[in-house]
């Protein structure tokens, strides 16, 4: 599956479309129709297409899958190291707050692992490892409606110009 962020299969994704490729040969081989084998897998038409072009021209070893198409850049101990120092908190990283965002991960995994990434890449890594973004359930009891309403009216017109 591709995302619109870039991202892209994950090697258990990766092998379980090769299985549904695999499978669509057997397929191709009963001569079945390309919109019977693509409602029966659940794919696109335009996949099964593809797939059988690829099987007309190199067999069934065309569909196999190659691998990923360019190795993490953090290792599976890095990325254990990273969740350590994640749990130490970004003031133990010199931000003054209690909030990891994107940004100060892109930083924190910078500075530690020497190992460049984009925000959007960052993302990709943690939800590939089973991070999801976690909002507050319920508002801080401090909040004052009033003076949220006050700055959305005076102080975010001004702002936003």
């Amino acid at each position: 599956m591709r995302y619109a962020q870039g991202g892209g299969f994950t090697a258990q994704e990766q092998q379980r479309r090769e299985r549904v490729g695999l499978d669509a040969v057997e397929r191709f081989e009963r001569g079945d129709s390309n919109r019977t084998i693509a409602a029966d897998l659940r794919v696109t038409v335009r996949s099964v297409e593809r797939w059988r072009r690829a099987w007309r021209e190199g067999g069934s070893v065309a569909l196999e899958s190659s691998g990923p198409q360019s190795p993490p850049r953090l290792g599976e101990r890095q990325f254990a190291q990273l969740e350590r120092e994640l749990e130490k908190g970004p003031p133990a990283h010199g931000w003054e707050d209690q909030r990891w965002t994107l940004a100060r991960i892109k930083t924190l995994i910078g500075r530690r692992f020497h190992v460049s990434y984009t925000v959007q890449g960052v993302w990709q890594l943690l939800r590939r490892n089973g991070w999801s973004c976690q909002q507050p359930v319920r508002r801080a009891i401090e909040r004052d409606e009033g003076a949220v309403e006050v700055w959305k009216k005076q102080v975010w017109p001004q702002v936003k110009a």
